[in-house]
């Protein structure tokens, strides 16, 4: 088995109402998070110890959701699983209400801060706040750290239970050297040795009555050399701690004793207004056809037989939840789903069996182990990696080059971020990086046209007169045609054809361009063969940066 591949410890056996091609899909989505976000299909056979037609039905079924893609014989995890975990965090109600004060905090601080839920024995981060430096926080939403290994763990460890306690201490016995964290480096021998850890156990134990005396933690390098933190938790309106709010620095910029008179006067502000956030009456609940549920259901109509439709079932009701919709009823859950009311009671018997949902009072809510299924691994995901494999099929249906560009930072240019060249002898090709007039090409048109006037006139203000004669016409046209077609103003030659690719405001993120030889087809013959290709690749870029940008950035490159 390649030691990318790693195996999780045997789950009880599943109660006899639970959805075995639920459990499989589950099985393969979590041998592939664990191998990185990519892996051999091989690979996935070999780990999970299911049959390979299985698990090719399986990545069948997840590719038509849009959760994972084929590239050659690797199996990869596709921003479309990012729905799941969209569904959690909005449930939760966490990054919309406290994100935002979080990330004041961090300008306020100039230092990163998180914000993190208890999950089990350990800590998951649900928000980050980070600073561009060279030494700058590298947790990712979803990453899951062991409670002992930072300030949050002894805040809530501070409400443990005895049975929680005897968990922790069986983990530890059983993990010394914290292999079962990939997020965190491992413990050395020394820590690993009975001895050692005797004595994280203690150390850990007295962080945790310190923490329940003072209300806040600190975390002086218990992860890695330098790494400091200070955190308090944030209490719900029943008095429970619901997350844990953190600002992390670095020994080079404060010591350890030193950080905490240096951040609690204005941590202590913030989770103050948090837990008065926290109060407010939730968002209203939303449905209708934009709801992921909708998508999960209707994606059987693409793939056929092949499809094991009582995994898109369970995945459904996993995106059940959401703003306003933190914990349903069995009823409602159906009812949101389309789903049968039995049917719906079996996937939730599923999921709780393996983690992912939790019931009580005839309520039912996601865990934070949601975000297991491949989050972290897709939080890194930028603008340029998300269009590409997009920008790949338009290259091959339409036998142009294909690209995506968006405006610079300042002036009058566009920056090529990526290029999917054509399979010909004779070909455009289009270099990532690579600067070009906005005015003279058609991906620059559009990105222009989405500006405002005043965008567009300080954007232009170093072009020559003679060059700007028109500009401000032509480009209301491409705005309200939703498209630009340039022929022979960059290089003879040449012609570009591009669509706007907008962000989850509506605004203008980016341009997907064609590039062609304009010899052998006028104008419009190439926007009439184009135009449908290239508008479906824009919606498919925009449909995927919905769903990675809910709570993740997309950088540019």
């Amino acid at each position: 088995m390649p030691p990318s591949v790693r195996t999780a410890p045997p789950a009880p056996s599943p109660p006899p109402e639970a959805v075995a091609p639920l459990i499989r899909a589950l099985t393969v989505l979590r041998a592939l998070t664990a191998a990185g976000g990519r892996a051999a299909v091989s690979d996935l056979v070999h780990v999970t110890g299911l049959a390979r037609a299985t698990v090719d039905r399986v990545l069948s079924t997840l590719a038509a959701l849009g959760h994972v893609r084929a590239e050659g014989r690797d199996a990869v995890l596709a921003p479309g699983l990012l729905e799941l975990g969209n569904a959690y965090l909005a449930a939760t109600g966490l990054p919309d209400r406290l994100g935002p004060l979080a990330d004041r905090l961090a300008d306020a601080l100039d230092e990163s801060v998180s914000l993190a839920v208890p999950d089990g024995d350990g800590v998951r981060f649900v928000h980050q706040a980070t600073r561009r430096r060279a030494m700058s926080l590298a947790f990712r939403i979803g990453d899951l750290l062991p409670a002992e290994r930072g300030a949050p763990g002894a805040l809530f460890a501070a409400g443990w239970g005895a049975a929680q306690w005897r968990r922790w201490r069986a983990r530890r016995a059983a993990d010394p050297a914290d292999a079962g964290f990939p997020a965190v480096p491992r413990r050395g021998r020394d820590e690993a040795a009975p001895a050692g850890a005797r004595r994280i156990a203690a150390d850990f134990t007295a962080r945790v009555a310190a923490a329940r005396e003072t209300n806040w933690s600190v975390d002086d390098q218990l992860i890695e050399p330098g790494l400091i933190a200070v955190a308090m938790p944030v209490r719900g309106p029943a008095g429970a701690a619901v997350c844990a709010v953190s600002v992390v620095s670095h020994t080079s910029r404060h010591a350890p004793v030193a950080l905490p008179d240096a951040v609690l006067p204005r941590l202590r502000g913030t989770v103050v207004a948090m837990e008065d956030a926290l109060c407010a009456p939730p968002a209203p609940a939303t449905g209708g056809a934009d709801h992921p549920a909708d998508r999960h259901l209707a994606a059987k109509r693409h793939l056929g037989p092949g499809f094991v439709a009582s995994v898109a079932r369970g995945l459904a009701v996993l995106t059940a939840f959401g703003p306003g919709r933190e914990e349903l009823t069995l009823s409602a859950i159906a009812g949101a789903t389309g789903l049968p009311r039995a049917t719906a009671r079996r996937a939730l018997i599923t999921l709780t069996h393996l983690g992912y949902t939790a019931s009580g009072d005839g309520h039912f809510r996601p865990t934070p182990k949601v975000l297991d299924l491949g989050f972290a691994q897709l939080s890194g995901l930028t603008l340029s990696e998300l269009a590409r494999p997009q920008l790949a099929a338009l290259a091959e249906r339409v036998g142009d080059s294909a690209s995506l560009a968006v405006l610079t930072a300042d002036g009058d240019a566009v920056r090529y971020v990526a290029g999917v060249p054509a399979g010909r002898i004779m070909r455009v090709t289009i270099t990532p990086g690579a600067r070009v007039p906005a005015h003279a090409t058609a991906p620059g048109r559009v990105l222009l046209a989405g500006l405002s006037a005043a965008e567009r006139t300080a954007r232009l203000g170093g072009a020559a007169a003679a060059e700007r004669a028109g500009l401000p016409a032509l480009l209301d046209r491409v705005r309200a045609e939703g498209h630009a077609l340039v022929d022979d103003e960059l290089e003879a030659g040449l012609r570009s054809l591009a669509v706007p690719v907008h962000d989850r405001a509506g605004r203008v993120l980016a341009a997907v361009g064609v590039a062609s030889h304009a010899a052998g087809r006028p104008p419009e013959a190439t926007a009439a063969a184009v135009l449908p290709a290239l508008r479906a690749c824009a919606a498919a870029i925009e449909d995927e940066v919905r769903v990675a940008g809910r709570y993740l950035p997309l950088p540019v490159p």
